[in-house]
C-alpha cells in the first residue's frame, strides 16, 4: 500500500476539476493507496474557498469523506517547527503549513502530493 498526504494546492486542483486535479484523483482513487490530509491543510482550504466566495462545507465534506485526517498535536507541532526552521535556511518563504506537511510525511512515511514550488527540491514528493 502506498500512502500519500494531499496538500492544499493538490486538493484545490482536485476540487476544481482541473487537469492537474485529474492526477490527484488518480492517486485518491487508487485501490492500493491510502490518503491523508493534515488538519492544518483543511484550514488552508477553508480559507481559500471563503476568499473565492465558495462554500467551504463542500470542500470540507469532500475531503473528510475520502481522506484520513491527521490531527495536530504537540509532537507533530514540535517536528514541524524544527522542519520549518531548517527549510527557511534554503527557501525563505517556506510556510509553516508546509512544514506540517513535511512532519506528517515523516511521521506516516507518506509521499506528499503537491504542485507547490516550495517543495521542488524535497524528497518523496509527487508533483502534479
Amino acid at each position: 500500500m502506498t500512502e500519500y498526504i494531499i496538500d492544499a494546492y493538490a486538493w484545490i486542483e482536485y476540487l476544481d476539476g482541473s487537469s492537474r486535479g485529474a492526477k490527484v484523483r488518480n492517486i485518491i482513487e487508487g485501490k492500493k493507496n491510502k490518503v491523508y490530509t493534515c488538519a492544518v491543510t483543511i484550514a488552508e482550504i477553508v480559507s481559500k474557498f471563503l476568499r473565492r466566495n465558495f462554500d467551504p462545507e463542500i470542500a470540507f465534506n469532500s475531503i473528510t469523506a475520502i481522506s484520513n485526517i491527521i490531527p495536530v498535536n504537540g509532537k507533530l507541532s514540535f517536528v514541524a517547527g524544527q522542519l520549518h526552521a531548517e527549510m527557511r535556511k534554503h527557501v525563505r518563504d517556506f510556510g509553516l503549513a508546509d512544514a506540517y506537511l513535511l512532519a506528517c510525511s515523516k511521521n506516516y512515511n507518506a509521499m506528499i502530493v503537491t504542485g507547490d514550488p516550495h517543495f521542488k527540491n524535497v524528497r518523496d514528493i509527487v508533483m502534479i
